[in-house]
């Protein structure tokens, strides 16, 4: 693997770090608030870092045609994150939960094989190792493995969105980071206010959720680092690096709340471990 693509590998990883910590943050949050009042707040603290950064960076905004590009991605995010809610909701999330986050891994890997031609066979090797890692990581302890088909279907749909996300988003403008992610949250944003109309729900006050701010400052952050380490790595091995969140959300969770890991998550994360050392050799 050549420096610049190990350069991309550990903005992957560090983007999969942070967004296990955005994702155990926004759990907590959702504790407190309704699950659109967290996105509206989330997206808007996210939007807010992103920019500060690019003013401090002089980060000017692409052109017109290639915002496209990330206002698609933040509305195909928010439909995920609606999708995924409803699925959980619904109950099955030990089917829900990897289901969505395997096709979400997958579409960026199809889209490169397309694009750009098939990887080495070890690489290929990793992503099937990812791939469950991330099944196994994802599937809660001692929960019920059946599942609905209207839930199957919002799966499926919050796996494809979460896919879109990651594709459309890397078709941003080259050697800019801060303002497509402007757009991409600021349609999210614009999203969850549409839900938040749809379902009667009031505005939510900023400082009613601390939690719900902090989880959208981690989001945007994995979203910096995700976009980065596009720009030095194939989009396929930059989309599943970062689909490795669930990792670090399960880890937080039981460093921080004592809740106990089944033995498959364990597996999992060695799979995952296995699965990074395929993929940057």
């Amino acid at each position: 693997m050549l420096p610049s693509e190990l350069i991309g590998v550990l903005f992957a990883i560090t983007s999969a770090a942070v967004w296990g910590a955005g994702d155990f943050s926004g759990g907590r949050a959702t504790r407190r608030s309704g699950q659109f009042q967290v996105l509206v707040i989330s997206e808007l603290s996210g939007m807010a870092v992103l920019l500060l950064c690019a003013a401090l960076w002089g980060e000017s905004f692409p052109d017109l045609a290639t915002l496209v590009w990330p206002a698609l991605a933040g509305a195909a995010g928010a439909v995920g994150i609606v999708c995924l809610y409803r699925a959980l909701s619904m109950g099955h999330a030990a089917s829900v939960a990897p289901t969505s986050g395997v096709i979400g891994a997958a579409l960026p890997v199809a889209f490169s094989a397309i694009t750009q031609g098939l990887p080495p066979v070890l690489r290929l090797a990793g992503f099937v190792l990812a791939f469950a890692g991330i099944w196994l990581i994802a599937r809660p302890a001692l929960a019920d493995t059946t599942v609905s088909r209207q839930g199957f279907l919002l799966a499926c749909v919050a796996g494809v969105a979460f896919g879109a996300f990651f594709i459309l988003v890397a078709q941003s403008a080259p050697g800019k980071v801060f303002t497509p992610l402007v757009v991409a949250r600021g349609s999210a944003f614009v999203a969850g206010l549409i839900m938040l109309r749809a379902t009667r729900q009031p505005f939510p006050s900023l400082t009613s959720n601390p939690i719900a701010l902090f989880a959208g400052v981690l989001d945007a952050g994995g979203n910096v680092f995700f976009l980065l380490a596009r720009q030095f790595t194939r989009l396929d091995i930059a989309a599943v690096l970062s689909s490795l969140y669930p990792a670090g959300t399960v880890i937080l969770a039981t460093i921080l709340l004592k809740e106990k890991a089944s033995r498959n998550q364990w597996i999992g994360a060695g799979l995952c471990l296995a699965a990074i050392v395929c993929i940057t050799v």
